[in-house]
């Protein structure tokens, strides 16, 4: 989904100022927003891994400053940093555990070092939560008193927000709902976590691709072939453009994989019953913006329909996430202040 990004100028915002740090194994995403959670500022810099974690908060910090800068606003107004990081991590200590898109920087205490560097207090958060909250602050949940959001891309991340908290669980392993069981049988899918019949093994992008591949293989008839031949790589844009231009073959993958994830949406709905289940990341078909999209979105509702309490059907909000990639640094922002909050 693509994001408009637009600013606010210093003097039509509210103070104070947060700083949201978005982690990633590429990329580090970094912005300024007030107390609405308006942005201000944004930038990215290269995560370059290699380089460990100890050089990776002193770029981040040096961003955070560069960031503040370029939002115009006092730098004592800025009172709190939120950095949301890909897991595993241990969200009450500030410690990366053995966080698999961050080779070598297992058992880092990132939020007490990059504290350090910013000569400023920081919250710390998983990244799907971090974006699942900026989603439900500002973004397409911004009113709902609950969400749930599912990030899908080469995986499928997810958040949980319940009020103002969002759900990490006791061992910081929650709202991994990406790894929903919807299959419990001995040929079920095996998910990239190692284990089997994940939800993620049947509707990420890694997924979509194996699905695919595998047709090509039972020499199903498709128009990916000619396209392949040509030169093109196997994705989800392909099959996004094919089944757009009418392939039968690609739209049936999708299609299929919003059934799966129609099934892990009603888990979801059966165990916490939240008022809204929002969609996000790369592989949505073209969002809300296209006729792609909105039939991807519409067959996950009706399997929703088919498959939850008549109830629960009728009220729970199934729609696109809005803030694209700037819901976790803008997200990682929102945890900032309610940790300012609740110490003012």
């Amino acid at each position: 989904m693509s994001v408009n990004r637009e600013f606010i100028p210093a003097k039509d915002a509210q103070a104070p100022f947060f700083v949201g740090v978005d982690l990633g194994g590429t990329n580090i995403k970094v912005g300024v927003v007030d107390d609405l959670g308006r942005a201000l500022s944004w930038l990215s810099v290269k995560t370059e891994t290699e380089k460990g974690p100890e050089d990776a908060t002193q770029r981040m910090a040096a961003a955070v400053r560069q960031a503040i800068r370029e939002a115009g606003v006092e730098p004592d107004a800025t009172v709190y940093v939120g950095l949301g990081s890909p897991g595993t991590m241990d969200i009450p200590a500030g410690m990366l555990v053995e966080p698999v898109n961050l080779k070598g920087w297992d058992h880092f205490p990132i939020r007490d070092r990059l504290s350090h560097h910013c000569a400023l207090p920081v919250a710390f958060a998983n990244d799907a939560g971090a974006a699942a909250y900026g989603e439900f602050w500002v973004g397409s949940g911004r009113n709902l008193s609950s969400i749930v959001l599912f990030t899908l891309g080469t995986g499928i991340g997810s958040g949980i927000i319940i009020g103002d908290l969002s759900l990490d669980g006791e061992n910081s392993h929650g709202a991994e709902c990406g790894h929903l069981i919807i299959d419990y049988g001995d040929g079920a899918r095996r998910c990239g976590c190692g284990k089997t019949g994940h939800l993620e093994a049947y509707a990420s992008a890694t997924a979509v691709i194996q699905r695919m591949q595998e047709a090509l293989d039972a020499g199903r008839e498709t128009s990916i072939q000619d396209r392949l031949a040509e030169g093109a790589r196997l994705t989800p844009k392909l099959l996004d453009a094919e089944a757009e231009a009418g392939d039968a073959l690609a739209m049936e993958i999708i299609m299929d994989t919003a059934m799966y994830m129609g099934i892990g949406v009603v888990n979801l709905m059966h165990t916490i019953d939240p008022a809204g289940v929002l969609l996000g990341g790369a592989m949505t078909f073209g969002g809300g913006e296209t006729d792609l999209g909105q039939k991807f979105l519409q067959r996950i509702r009706e399997e929703v329909r088919r498959r939850a309490f008549p109830l629960l059907a009728e009220r729970t909000i199934i729609e696109f996430a809005s803030l694209g990639g700037d819901a976790g640094y803008i997200g990682a922002a929102g945890i900032a202040r309610l940790e300012y909050r609740k110490q003012r």
